[in-house]
C-alpha cells in the first residue's frame, strides 16, 4: 500500500502544478446591489469575495450570492489592478454565478477538474482572492447538502481546515485543477472528535451541463422549480419555520415564524432535503403546494401557490 503524502509535501508530490499561475486565476469580486432589491436586506448591499477565472476572455466563475441583483462588479486581480465586470449568469440550482469582465482581465484561465472523481482524504488547495494565503486542506466529506433557503445539493465537497474567506473561493485539486467553488462555512461533527469548521465546496461538475445557458440566457433555459420563500431549519427532527421572505408565496399563504412543516400533499416529511424534493416533485413554478403545518399544537392545512424565485430579483444590468 502507497503512504500518503503528509499535507506538507503536497506541492513536492505533484509535478508539473504550478501553484503560483493558479493562485494568478484567483480574483476578488466586488458587487453593488440596489438598496431596494430583493436580496438586499438579506445578503447586503455591498458584497466582496472571490472568483476563478475560468476563461482566457475574462469569463469568472463565482458563487452566486456575490452577484445576485448586482448593479456594478468589479474583479481585482492579485495584483491589485481593479478591472469593471458584469453579472452574465446566475442559477439557483447549483449556487454558481458568472460574471463576465469588461475588460482585459490578463489572468490565466484555470481548467475545470472532475469532482466526481474527488474522493475523502484528497489533498486540495483552497484559495481567495484579496492576497489572503491560501489554505491547504483535504475532502473531509461527500454528502448531500440542505440549505435554509430551499437549497439543496445531492453531493457537497466539504473540506476541512476551512478557509476564512470562503465565498466564491477556488478549490484546487491535486492536478491543478478547479474542482469546486467554496459556498459556505458550517459546521461538522465527525463520529470521533468534536466539532469542526469546514467548508460546503459546490462541486465543479455542476457547470458543464449548465455553462451554455448561463452564457447564452443568463440563467438556465428550463421551467423554473417552485419557490415557497420560505427559510427552515431542522431542530430535533422538525422542520420549523424561520422566517418567510416579504413579498412571498409563504408569506401570502399566511406561514409565519415557529410553524412545523409536518407534510407536502400528506406525505409526511422526514428531513429538509425531503422537504424540498416533495414541493419541487409537485411540478413547475407556479404550482399550487398542500402543505401540513403544526402551530400551537394544532395541525391546519395551507395551500401555496409556488412562484419562480427570479421573478422576485432584479436582472443583470450591462454596465
Amino acid at each position: 500500500m502507497t503512504e500518503k503524502p503528509r499535507r506538507d509535501e503536497w506541492k513536492a508530490t505533484r509535478p508539473g502544478f504550478d501553484t503560483a499561475r493558479a493562485l494568478r486565476s484567483i480574483v476578488t469580486v466586488q458587487s453593488s446591489i440596489p438598496e431596494d432589491a430583493f436580496t438586499a436586506k438579506t445578503l447586503g448591499e455591498q458584497r466582496t469575495g472571490s472568483g476563478v477565472v475560468i476563461g482566457e476572455n475574462g469569463l469568472v466563475l463565482t458563487i452566486g450570492y456575490l452577484v445576485t441583483e448586482a448593479e456594478t462588479v468589479w474583479l481585482a486581480r492579485a495584483d491589485g489592478r481593479v478591472i469593471h465586470a458584469h453579472a452574465l449568469g446566475i442559477d439557483s440550482e447549483s449556487g454558481f454565478g458568472l460574471v463576465q469582465a469588461l475588460e482585459p482581465l490578463d489572468c490565466p484561465a484555470l481548467e475545470l477538474g472532475r469532482s466526481d472523481l474527488a474522493r475523502l482524504g484528497d489533498s486540495i488547495l483552497v484559495a481567495a482572492g484579496g492576497g489572503t494565503k491560501p489554505v491547504q486542506a483535504e475532502i473531509v466529506g461527500k454528502q448531500e447538502f440542505a440549505g435554509y433557503w430551499e437549497y439543496y445539493l445531492d453531493e457537497a465537497i466539504f473540506t476541512a481546515p476551512a478557509h476564512p474567506f470562503w465565498g466564491g473561493a477556488g478549490a484546487i485539486g491535486a492536478d491543478g485543477r478547479l474542482i469546486g467553488i467554496g459556498s459556505l462555512h458550517v459546521e461538522q461533527s465527525p463520529e470521533r472528535g468534536g466539532p469542526r469548521d469546514v467548508n460546503m465546496i459546490v462541486p465543479i461538475g455542476l457547470l458543464p451541463p449548465i455553462l451554455d445557458d448561463l452564457l447564452t440566457y443568463g440563467r438556465v433555459n428550463k421551467p423554473a422549480r417552485p419557490w415557497l420563500g420560505v427559510y427552515s431549519a431542522q431542530n430535533e427532527g422538525e422542520i420549523v419555520v424561520a422566517a418567510v421572505s416579504e413579498p412571498g408565496p409563504a408569506a401570502n399563504a399566511g406561514l409565519r415564524r415557529g410553524d412545523i412543516l409536518a407534510s407536502v400533499c400528506g406525505d409526511e416529511v422526514t428531513d429538509l432535503g425531503d422537504f424540498y424534493r416533495k414541493v419541487w416533485d409537485l411540478g413547475e413554478a407556479g404550482v399550487e403546494v398542500p402543505i401540513e403545518i403544526i402551530r400551537d399544537g394544532r395541525a391546519l392545512g395551507v395551500k401555496i401557490r409556488s412562484a419562480d424565485r427570479a421573478a422576485f430579483l432584479k436582472r443583470p444590468r450591462l454596465q
